[in-house]
């Protein structure tokens, strides 16, 4: 063993690197200080070698400007904050990987770095790239989930699918019973009247879909509200004002039916709609869930393609090899890869030749041969020869990683026939709202007695009809079937 004389550092002799000076051999613990002598050669400063039983050179110790590791001594402890550190000089951290700047080592990872939740992760609207935020949520636009604009392998957070399927369940098994006893009159052979007296019925009705409404499609009224308080309306708009317009009339009906004058009134009762709100807010909280599931499958492809990568390389560093991860590499890096290996990185052969299967990225199934000069792609699998490779692209610049993103682009992007509902609703939401007040208009002045229930009735009929359970239900669907369908034949 001896000591690096520039730094002081305990080296061996075996595998450090050295340098000769008037007869004499000196070895450094890297690169950086075997420059640094070389490129003192004045005479009046001479760095005299250092041995593990001779003393330190103060000189070195003093240009370094830090306190060298001594035999016995503890290494550098990292804060837990650092993500790379040099493990002989106490203080240096860095959260870019490269070399010490006091001794020249390269950083090593910290193990105990651990990356703060939600870092570097911007969520945004498939609807309006404008929207941007640093934490989940719902666009205040539209409504729509915020999706992450940037793509990771860690698993993903599935709360909104089991929401959604909760909610989904749940107000199925309620508004089963709702439906029959509205609708159970018109089933021959059931007397739903003789069973269940009306009043009791009427009740049972408000308490079962009550929950429905308020607490499962209580998501479509806050969506609403954001998109009227932006001006931006959509399907979500005119879902809400159809279910809250036959919700809020059932609930008046069978808790204050008195204040309907006889003219409201058909047969001495006052029609209800609680089946209909109901049934619409099961609907649509299907397609919802049918979409978020849609969506979660795009994101296991998009999963599957970031398993393609190697997680590691083998880096090749003044003839000396190091296993190191993929995320550390910087460009120029020479790489060695042995045959069975994936190419860690895009980069260009310089030394070796092989066969590559580049399948993952052409689709040809026959090797491809390649030389010294050849482009090479990061993920491919390497065949039949080692060859060494200089890293060109890194990170985001990388094919796998262009592919990943453009995935994830068309994940987040909406399909056309989503766009052209909601842009259909910013004028339909209003010419519907414009119809509804004509239609009780016309009647209360010229309908048949009784003219105010009929006028009512069919104003809450023509928002009820108006809303788009059919583009909740049908869009979702399409596009979950698309994915299905594209997925089984090989395209993401």
């Amino acid at each position: 063993m001896t000591k690096d004389p520039v730094c002081g550092m305990t080296v061996d002799e075996t595998s450090a690197l050295r340098a000769e000076r008037d007869g004499q051999t000196f070895y450094f613990c890297s690169n950086h200080c075997r420059q640094k002598f070389l490129a003192q050669s004045a005479p009046n400063n001479p760095i005299i070698p250092v041995t593990t039983s001779g003393a330190h050179p103060h000189t070195a110790s003093e240009e370094h400007g830090h306190v060298h590791m001594q035999h016995g001594h503890a290494e550098a402890k990292p804060s837990p904050a650092a993500k790379y550190f040099c493990p002989m000089c106490p203080g240096v951290e860095s959260d870019q990987p490269g070399d010490c700047p006091k001794c020249g080592m390269p950083l090593e990872r910290n193990p105990a770095w651990v990356a703060p939740a939600g870092r570097n992760t911007i969520y945004t609207c498939p609807m309006h790239p404008e929207i941007e935020q640093d934490h989940p949520g719902d666009c205040p636009k539209c409504g729509m989930p915020l999706e992450p604009k940037t793509v990771s392998a860690e698993p993903e957070d599935d709360s909104e699918i089991r929401a959604l399927t909760r909610k989904f369940w749940i107000s199925l098994v309620l508004t089963a019973p709702i439906l029959f006893l509205a609708m159970g009159k018109w089933i021959p052979g059931v007397p739903i009247e003789q069973w269940i007296p009306k009043p009791a019925s009427q009740w049972l009705e408000f308490l079962l879909s009550t929950p429905v409404v308020l607490w499962a499609g209580g998501m479509f009224f806050d969506k609403a509200w954001r998109s009227l308080k932006t001006r931006q309306l959509n399907m979500f708009t005119l879902i809400a004002t159809g279910v809250g317009a036959a919700y809020l009339y059932s609930v008046v009906a069978v808790v204050a039916p008195g204040i309907f004058p006889p003219s409201f009134q058909r047969h001495g009762e006052v029609g209800l709609y609680f089946e209909a709100a109901a049934v619409i807010t099961v609907l649509v909280l299907l397609g919802q869930m049918l979409e978020a599931r849609a969506r979660s499958r795009t994101g296991q492809a998009i999963k599957a393609l970031l398993g393609l990568a190697a997680k590691t390389a083998h880096r090749v560093r003044n003839g000396q090899e190091e296993d190191v991860p993929v995320d550390e590499l910087q460009k120029g890096d020479e790489l060695r890869v042995r045959p069975g290996e994936k190419i860690p990185i895009d980069g260009v052969i310089i030394e070796g030749r092989s066969n590559v299967d580049e399948a993952m990225i052409t689709g040809e199934p026959m090797p491809v041969a390649k030389g010294v000069q050849d482009a090479v792609v990061g993920a491919t699998v390497n065949q039949t020869g080692t060859f060494l490779m200089r890293a060109e692209k890194i990170g985001s610049e990388t094919l796998l990683a262009q592919i990943v993103r453009m995935v994830a682009e068309a994940q987040r992007s909406r399909a056309p026939i989503q766009k052209l509902a909601d842009n259909v609703a910013g004028y339909f939401v209003p010419a519907v709202i414009g119809i509804a007040l004509v239609t009780f208009a016309v009647w209360s002045v010229w309908g048949p007695a009784p003219a105010m229930a009929f006028a009512l009735v069919n104003a809450v009929s023509v928002l009820i009809i108006a809303c788009p359970c059919a583009l909740g239900l049908a869009t979702p669907m399409s596009i979950m079937v698309g994915v299905e369908r594209g997925a089984q034949s090989g395209i993401l």
